[in-house]
C-alpha cells in the first residue's frame, strides 16, 4: 500500500489516541509505524489517569478507617508509606507499558523509542537516529503538558508530571487551581494526612460543572479539612531552607512544603515542525482539525488533547479510531461529542454527563429539573455529616433527559450507566418505569418525582 513512501502512516505520540489509531490502521491493512520520545501510554497511563486513580484508592483508605468504628471496628496501629505506594504504582505503570507494546508489536506497527518531528508534508526527522523516512499519511498525536504561568518563584513549583515522583510527602501543600487534576490532588494529598490548602482565582471550584455540584463538593471538601481560598491568585513563590512561602495577591502569605500548579494544559506542538509542514495551528497552539481530524494539510491529522478540543481519554482514544476506519477502512467516520460521561475522582466523586442547568436554561425554552440531596445509609452508622447529590435536567418540551449530575460516593460509575440511557434518547419517563435498585443511592434515578423549584430551598 506504501507505494513510494516507507509508510502508510505514521504516528507522532504513543499515548491512547495515537496507539489505537496506529493498531487499527495496522489490523486495516497499512504499514505503520509510531514514535514516542518518553514512555508509551502517554499522559493518561503513565502520569495521569491511572496512576491517579491508584493514588486516590490509597487516599480513601484513612476516611474507611474512620468510618470504621461506627460500624464496631477498632482500628489502631496502622501506618502509611508513601514510598511504597509509589513504588507499587510504578509496577503496576511499567506493566500497562508493556501492554501498550506488546499489543503495537501484534498488529504489526513498527515502534520508536524517540522524538519525531516534521521537515514537510511527507518527511519525518528523527531526532536521536539522524534518520529521516517519509509516510504517505501522518499523524499528530503528542497530547499535551501541564502549564505553570510566569510568576517569580514558578522554577520552585511541581506539576502533575512531578507529583507522582515526590521523595516523601509535605506536611503542608499549597496546590493552585480548581479543576480536576487540582482538586483530586487536594483530596488526594489530604486523605494521605497532608495539610491542603487549594487557590482559586475563581468565584468557585470546577469552572463549567453543574452549580449545585460545585457548590456541594467545596462544601465537603471543606469539611474533610481542606482549605479553599477563592477570588485570589498568587503573585510569588518564594523558597526558602526546602520549603516554601506562596505570596498571594491580596498580600497574604501561606507557607508550604511543596507548591503544586493545576491551572490547565497546553498543546504539545513546540518544534514539531508544523510551521514547516504547513499546518496551521490555533491561538494557544493547538493543531486546528476539521470534524474529519483532518488539518490544513491533506494528508496530516490529529487526535486528542494536541487539537484541544474535548481533553480527555476516551474521547481521544474515539477520534484515533474514527481516524482509521476513515482513511483505511474506506468507512467514513466522526465522533459524536454531544454525550460525553465524565467523572472528577474527588473525595465525595463527583460524576457528570450532558448539559448543566445553566447551559440548559440557554439552549431550551423550558427544563424541568429533578434533584435529591440526601445523607447515604452508609454514613448513618459512619457518623460523617457528608451530603450526596442526584440531578436531572429535563427538556420540558420532549421530557428527554438532557442532564445528569452526582456528587457521592461511585458517581462515576453511575454517570456511565445513565450516559447509555441518555445516548439512546431516554425520556423522564422512562426512567420512572424503571424499577428501582434497593437500597442504593442510585435508585433516587429512577424516584424523584416531583420538579424541583428553587423556592423550595
Amino acid at each position: 500500500m506504501t507505494n513510494s513512501f516507507d509508510y502508510d502512516l505514521f504516528v507522532i505520540g504513543g499515548g491512547s489516541g495515537g496507539v489505537r489509531a496506529a493498531r487499527m490502521s495496522a489490523n486495516h491493512g497499512a504499514k505503520v509505524a509510531i514514535a514516542e520520545e518518553y514512555r508509551y501510554g502517554g499522559t493518561c497511563v503513565v502520569r495521569g489517569c491511572i496512576p491517579k486513580k491508584l493514588f486516590v484508592y490509597a487516599s480513601h483508605v484513612s476516611g474507611d478507617i474512620e468510618d470504621a468504628a461506627g460500624f464496631g471496628w477498632s482500628v489502631d496501629g496502622l501506618k502509611f508509606d508513601w514510598p511504597t505506594l509509589v513504588a507499587n504504582k510504578d509496577k503496576e505503570i511499567e506493566r500497562l507499558e508493556g501492554i501498550y507494546a506488546r499489543n503495537l508489536k501484534t498488529a504489526g506497527v513498527e515502534t520508536l523509542h524517540e522524538r519525531a518531528e516534521l521537515i514537510d508534508a511527507h518527511t519525518i526527522r528523527l531526532t536521536e537516529s539522524g534518520k529521516t523516512v517519509t509516510s504517505k499519511n501522518i499523524l499528530i498525536a503528542t497530547g499535551g503538558r501541564p502549564f505553570v504561568p510566569d510568576i517569580p518563584g514558578a522554577e520552585h513549583t511541581i506539576t502533575s508530571n512531578e507529583v507522582f515522583h515526590l521523595d516523601a510527602l509535605p506536611e503542608r501543600i499549597v496546590i493552585v487551581g480548581a479543576g480536576y487534576i487540582a482538586l483530586e490532588f487536594a483530596c488526594i494529598f489530604n486523605g494521605l494526612g497532608v495539610d491542603v490548602h487549594v487557590i482559586y482565582r475563581g468565584e468557585q471550584v470546577l469552572r463549567g460543572f453543574d452549580d449545585d455540584l460545585r457548590d456541594g463538593l467545596a462544601d465537603a471538601m471543606r469539611e474533610r479539612g481542606i482549605d479553599i481560598t477563592l477570588n485570589t491568585d498568587v503573585a510569588e513563590v518564594v523558597a526558602k531552607d526546602g520549603s516554601y512561602t506562596v505570596v498571594l495577591s491580596s498580600g497574604e502569605k501561606v507557607d508550604a512544603g511543596a507548591v503544586m500548579y493545576a491551572t490547565g494544559r497546553v498543546p504539545n506542538t513546540s518544534g514539531l515542525g508544523l510551521e514547516e509542514a504547513g499546518v496551521k495551528t490555533g491561538s494557544r497552539g493547538q493543531v486546528v482539525v476539521d470534524e474529519t481530524g483532518r488539518t490544513s494539510v491533506e494528508n496530516i491529522y490529529a487526535v486528542g488533547d494536541v487539537t484541544f478540543e474535548v481533553q480527555l481519554t476516551p474521547v481521544a482514544i474515539r477520534e484515533g479510531a474514527a481516524f482509521a476506519e476513515t482513511v483505511f477502512n474506506d468507512n467514513p467516520t466522526k465522533v459524536d461529542y454531544s454525550c460525553i460521561p465524565t467523572a472528577v475522582f474527588t473525595d465525595p466523586e463527583l460524576g457528570t454527563v450532558g448539559m448543566t442547568e445553566t447551559e440548559a436554561r440557554k439552549a431550551f425554552h423550558e427544563i424541568d429539573i429533578y434533584k435529591s440531596q440526601f445523607r447515604p445509609l452508609k454514613h448513618t452508622l459512619s457518623g460523617r455529616d457528608e451530603q450526596m447529590i442526584i440531578k436531572l435536567i429535563v427538556d420540558a418540551e420532549s421530557e428527554r433527559v438532557i442532564g445528569c449530575h452526582i456528587l457521592g460516593a461511585d458517581a462515576g460509575e453511575i454517570a456511565q450507566s445513565v450516559a447509555i440511557a441518555m445516548h439512546m434518547g431516554a425520556t423522564k419517563a422512562d426512567f420512572d418505569a424503571t424499577m428501582a435498585l434497593h437500597p442504593s443511592a442510585a435508585e433516587e434515578l429512577v424516584t424523584m418525582k416531583e420538579k424541583w423549584h428553587p423556592a423550595a430551598e
